[in-house]
């Protein structure tokens, strides 16, 4: 079991961003990254350039693999076209589908409604942390630039989103940025009230998820509210009671509804 008190070590903050750390640990780097707004920043970077990455290599991704380079062609090739006992067989087919689609199915196949939840709050809360922490440049496009975020974001996301107002509630809006997950580009939108409170709102689309309600959500003592509708998830988190965090996200769904 991991020791909460270990120092945060840089091989630690690779693995949060590319979703493989001791969930242990995964409190302890959060909260360390709202205290280090530097750290905070640099790992910002980190997962745009880990995105830009991905984005730029998704079209050969999505290839089919060539024949040369098929697991029958690599499994022969392996073993010299020998007769495969069970156990090497066995060993093979393992080492390829832990990989990829394979280790999806051993781990019980799609996520249940409850996992689709957890993921969405982990990844809004995550991306919170980050950026919130930084009090030079929290956002990629200032308040100024709210209609270019707006077309941005809903170009990157294919599904059109704007961010909401809240200045009735006493949030000003900050500005916001595209997000970078493990499901895909996200939009976050930042406010913050008199007292320095910045709160924001998580947009991120998820393939055939069902539509679920609003409900509280608690990530590494962060709190926010979710929900899911027409495969778009939602969440709204701030450092706020759950009743106050509750009644500025119904405002959100009525606006992005």
């Amino acid at each position: 079991m991991s020791d909460p008190a270990l120092p945060i070590a840089e091989e630690e903050l690779h693995a949060w961003i590319d979703g493989q750390l001791d969930p242990a640990r995964e409190p302890v780097v959060l909260r360390y990254l709202q205290e280090q707004p530097d750290v905070a920043r640099r790992v910002a970077a980190w997962r745009e350039q880990r995105a830009a990455l991905r984005a730029a290599f998704a079209s050969v991704a999505a290839e089919p693999v060539p024949p040369r380079l098929g697991l029958e062609q690599l499994i022969q090739q392996r073993l010299g076209r020998r007769r495969l006992p069970w156990r090497a067989a066995a060993a093979v087919l393992l080492a390829f589908g832990l990989g990829g689609v394979g280790g999806w199915f051993l781990h019980g196949g799609q996520p249940t409604q409850a996992g689709t939840m957890t993921l969405l709050a982990q990844q809004a809360v995550a991306n919170h942390v980050v950026y919130t922490a930084d009090r030079r440049r929290p956002t990629e496009l200032g308040a100024l630039q709210r209609d270019d975020l707006a077309r941005w974001v809903s170009n990157r996301l294919n599904h059109q989103v704007a961010p909401p107002d809240l200045s009735a509630d006493g949030y000003s809006y900050m500005g916001g940025r595209l997000a970078a997950t493990p499901d895909g580009p996200a939009g976050l939108f930042m406010y913050d009230d008199p007292q320095g409170v910045r709160l924001t709102v998580f947009v991120l689309p998820l393939s055939e998820a069902a539509t679920m309600p609003i409900q509280h959500v608690d990530f590494a003592h962060v709190d926010g509210c979710a929900w899911i509708d027409k495969s778009v998830g939602y969440t709204v988190v701030g450092k706020l009671p759950p009743p106050e965090l509750r009644r500025i996200a119904e405002l959100v769904r009525k606006q992005l509804g």
